[in-house]
């Protein structure tokens, strides 16, 4: 077991959302360790050009290409939408270096977008004052991901949009690892109202007592939304063939011409659908298992500094949220963006189907977590 392993795996896994902000939870990541951070220069603009699965795309790109690089190893990270951020141990520095330079290459030959990376030494949010600690959450018993606080994560996001620890690109036509990345499942419409993505972060100097009271309240009051406002339906996400995916999912696969690439996913997606369309079991694959699986396993909620989510709400859960940030904003507690829209989305990276491990990054079929940090923004622009 590496370093790494030890440290990430020892940390208890909690169940419960409702204690996210319990500080026993969280344990602070050795001083040796660093972070990794990505984003993609203007998402707003790949946004409004309705590019969203795209830009969805790069940020899953980044965990499975670091995932791959470091051979299925466990490490902590978070899906952010427009990009995404992990921690890794000194052991690791170097691998999660070449797999974000190549997919920073990736990204760009590929998807036609700009990506910043950047690693970023734990000692050097230290030297801040600022701290990064990681707990894991268990959507269920499959799987559990990362939650970080402490500050660190925003001012890395924040410095390496500066130009700070910055790692270059990769030379041209250097492919990362992204084995297990796909989007074959179409988009999940709002069947309460709507699909609210929900940013909520710390106002500079806030009393953390505070701030936590605040996220305390917003999430008791979207547990009492049915099955906790999850946007993924109960019988999982819709599945067609050709999936929407099929364009992005070949251009993640190494090797032969992009032609050949496009018909072989085009083969084994059919393949796929309809092993799931007619509940085939395929040795141990059993498809409703499955779905299951895919529906526990999505992260439509988490903590990175800041509380994200991705709702299934109606319009008086939506009013209610409102009114409780609003009025935290006005206290000068928290700064939030919010954004509505009628769908969500999921890109998924499934190292293995004969895994339960497989996890689903959950988005607004609009952009929703860029969108809702662009007015997030607007808000500390305005003061």
């Amino acid at each position: 077991m590496s370093s790494g392993e030890s440290f990430y795996g020892g940390i208890p896994v909690f169940r419960g959302f409702t204690s996210l902000m319990d500080p026993a939870l969280y344990a602070p990541l050795p001083d040796d360790w660093s972070i990794g951070v990505a984003d993609i220069v203007d998402s707003t603009k790949a946004i409004a050009a309705q590019r969203y699965k795209a830009v969805n795309m790069a940020g899953a790109a980044v965990i499975a290409a670091v995932t791959n690089a470091l051979e299925g190893r466990e490490f902590p990270f978070v899906f952010g939408g427009d990009g995404a951020s992990f921690a890794v141990a000194p052991d690791d520095v170097e691998l999660a270096r070449q797999a974000l330079a190549a997919t920073a290459t990736w990204v760009r030959e590929d998807l036609d977008l700009t990506m910043r990376v950047a690693l970023v030494p734990v000692s050097a949010i230290r030297a801040q004052g600022l701290d990064v600690r990681v707990a894991r959450f268990g959507p269920s018993a499959n799987l559990s991901y990362a939650m970080f606080s402490g500050g660190g994560l925003a001012w890395a996001d924040a410095a390496m949009k500066r130009g700070e620890f910055a790692v270059e690109e990769a030379p041209a036509g250097t492919q990362p690892d992204l084995s297990g990345l796909s989007c074959r499942f179409e988009v999940m419409p709002a069947a309460r109202g709507l699909i609210l993505s929900v940013l909520v972060m710390p106002a500079r100097g806030v009393d953390q007592v505070a701030f936590r009271r605040v996220i305390e309240d917003i999430i008791h009051l979207v547990e009492r939304s049915p099955d906790g406002g999850r946007p993924v339906p109960q019988q999982g996400p819709p599945l067609k063939w050709p999936p929407q995916g099929v364009e992005f999912e070949a251009r993640t696969r190494r090797g032969r011409s992009l032609l050949a690439r496009r018909a072989s996913v085009l083969a084994y997606t059919l393949f796929a659908y309809l092993i799931m369309r007619f509940d085939i079991k395929i040795g141990g694959f059993v498809p409703s298992l499955y779905k299951r699986q895919v529906v526990e396993n999505s992260d439509f909620r988490k903590y990175d500094d800041g509380l994200r989510m991705i709702l299934d709400c109606t319009p008086q859960l939506e009013r209610a949220l409102n009114d409780r940030l609003k009025g935290a904003a006005r206290e000068g507690i928290v700064r939030y963006g919010l954004y509505q829209q009628d769908a969500a989305m999921m890109t998924c990276f499934a190292p293995s189907a004969l895994r339960s491990d497989h996890v689903h990054f959950i988005d607004g079929a609009r952009g929703g977590y860029a969108s809702a940090a662009t007015a997030l923004k607007a808000m500390m622009a305005a003061g």
